[in-house]
């Protein structure tokens, strides 16, 4: 029997802009480059974040611009660190 290794890159309320990107990468649920409000509250979720159904809802509202039900675009995910730093208190340090 094989046992595969996955690698997750745990979240905490401290990280960089590319440390908090690479966290958001691996709730890509269907790996197309782009988040979903489930992919945000999956990733909410693994933080155990109180509501994060609620959350992500209010993330995508802030955050899709274009209204296209996804965050995918650098503009997109400067506004969605910009509401994990004000609404979810995380701590996200620009280089």
């Amino acid at each position: 029997m094989a046992f595969m290794s996955c690698v997750q890159i745990q979240p905490s309320r401290e990280m960089t802009v590319e440390e908090f990107k690479a966290w958001l990468r691996q709730f890509d649920i269907d790996h197309d480059g782009h988040l979903s409000r489930e992919d945000l509250k999956e990733a909410l979720h693994s933080m155990r974040i109180w509501f994060a159904w609620w959350k992500a809802r209010q993330a995508m509202k802030e955050a899709d611009t274009n209204r296209n039900g996804q965050i995918d675009n650098p503009k997109e995910i400067e506004k969605l660190v910009n509401f994990a730093q004000q609404r979810l208190h995380m701590k996200i340090q620009r280089n």
